[in-house]
C-alpha cells in the first residue's frame, strides 16, 4: 500500500513555544495509527492541523498527494471525534448524525438512509429520536463517531475520545471502534496518553515528546524494543538502570551505553530457599528484600531492593505470590539477554 496521508516537516508555534517541531509521518490507507505521549507533547495540536482547525507555521500535509494546507476544514474530507462528544443538545440522535450531510446539501432520503446504516453500525438503531442528554457517555460517543463517519471522510481523527468514560465502557467502546475501523478500512489517526489503549488498538504507534515523534513502530516492537529512556519509561514499568547499576547487577555489559532497561516480567522471582530451575538457567541470581506488593488483577507487581537498587518485578497471579509479604527475602533471576541498551535522547 502507498502512503495515503503524509505529514512533511510540520511545524506549529504558539507564541514563543514550539508545539510541533518538524513532524514527519506517513500513514497507509486503511491503517490505524496512534499518537501516544504525555499531555502537552503536541499530539492533539497535530490532529487539529490535519483537520484545518489550526494553521501550520511550516511543512505540508498531503492526502492522496494533494496539499490540504490551503483548503478550508469542510473541504478536507477529514472527520474528527473529540473527547467532549460535541453533540448538539437540541437535536435528536438522527439529527446530529445527519447534520454534516445536511450542511453539504445531501438530499433528505439519502441522509436518512445513511443515518440508519450508521446507527446500526454503532448499535444505536433504537435511539433515533432520543436527545443526547438521555444517553450514557458511551452512547453519546458512538453518536459522535457515527456523525463523523456520515460524511464519508477519507481520514478519521479521534482525539482522546474515550478518556471521559469509565473503565468498563472504555474497554468495550475501544473494541467497537477497532472493529468498525477494520470493517470500513478507514484510515484513522487516534490520540491517547493511555499505553494500554494504544497497544490494543493500533496497527502502528508513534510516541511523541516535546513536539516530535521520537519512535514509531508496531505495538510489539515499541513495547519490546524501546530505543531511549523516555520511551522505555513511557511504554510501561521498565526498570531503567544507569551503567553503574547494570554493571553491579549483571557484572558485565557488552555495550558503551550509559542507560539500560529490563522489563518487569523479564525478571524471575524465587522465594527464599527455592532452588535454581530450568527456567532460570543462564541467569544471574541476586538476593533481595520485598519493599511492596500490589495486586493488579492477573499480575502481582512487587518492588524489590537488591544491591541498593529498587526493581519492579511482575509475576503472574497464580495464587503463590499472594503469600509474599513486605520485607520477605527473595532471590531474583536476571537474564542478561533481556537487558536492553538504550540510546541517548535525541541521538
Amino acid at each position: 500500500m502507498n502512503d495515503y496521508l503524509q505529514l512533511q516537516g510540520v511545524r506549529k508555534m504558539f507564541g514563543e513555544t514550539r508545539v510541533l517541531d518538524h513532524v514527519d509521518l506517513s500513514i497507509r490507507e486503511g491503517e490505524l495509527v496512534t499518537l501516544l505521549g504525555p499531555s502537552g507533547c503536541g499530539k492533539s495540536t497535530l490532529l487539529r492541523c490535519i483537520a484545518g482547525l489550526a494553521e501550520l507555521d511550516g511543512g505540508r500535509i498531503l492526502l492522496e498527494n494533494k496539499d490540504l494546507a490551503k483548503q478550508p476544514p469542510r473541504s478536507r474530507q477529514v472527520g474528527m471525534v473529540f473527547q467532549s462528544y460535541a453533540l448538539f443538545p437540541n437535536l435528536t440522535v438522527s439529527e446530529n448524525v445527519e447534520y454534516g450531510m445536511k450542511m453539504r446539501g445531501i438530499a433528505r432520503p439519502a441522509r436518512r438512509s445513511r443515518c440508519e446504516e450508521l446507527l446500526a453500525l454503532v448499535d444505536l438503531e433504537e435511539k433515533h429520536d432520543v436527545y443526547p442528554q438521555s444517553l450514557s457517555g458511551g452512547q453519546q460517543q458512538r453518536v459522535a463517531l457515527a456523525r463523523s463517519l456520515a460524511v464519508q471522510p477519507k481520514v478519521l481523527l479521534l482525539d482522546e475520545p474515550l478518556s471521559a468514560l469509565d473503565a468498563k465502557i472504555r474497554k468495550n467502546l475501544r473494541a467497537e471502534i477497532r472493529e468498525i475501523q477494520k470493517r470500513l478500512r478507514m484510515t484513522t489517526l487516534f490520540v491517547t496518553h493511555d499505553q494500554e489503549e494504544a497497544l490494543i488498538l493500533s496497527d502502528r504507534i508513534c510516541i511523541m515528546n516535546q513536539g516530535r515523534i521520537v519512535q514509531d513502530g508496531s505495538p510489539e516492537a515499541l513495547y519490546t524494543a524501546p530505543r531511549t529512556e523516555f520511551v522505555a519509561r513511557f511504554m510501561g514499568s521498565y526498570n531503567v538502570l544507569t551503567r553503574a547499576e547494570a554493571l553491579l547487577l549483571f557484572r558485565n555489559v557488552d555495550s558503551t551505553a550509559d542507560r539500560f532497561a529490563i522489563r518487569p516480567e523479564a525478571i524471575t522471582l524465587l522465594r527464599e530457599g527455592e532452588g535454581r530451575t530450568e527456567a532460570v538457567e543462564g541467569c544471574i541470581l541476586a538476593g533481595g528484600s520485598v519493599h511492596s506488593v500490589s495486586v493488579l488483577g492477573n499480575i502481582i507487581r512487587l518492588t524489590v531492593d537488591t544491591a541498593g537498587i529498587r526493581l519492579t518485578v511482575d509475576q503472574l497471579n497464580d495464587g503463590r505470590w499472594l503469600r509474599i509479604q513486605e520485607k520477605d527475602n527473595v532471590t531474583l533471576a536476571l537474564d542478561p539477554s533481556q537487558l536492553l541498551h538504550l540510546e541517548r535522547e535525541g541521538a
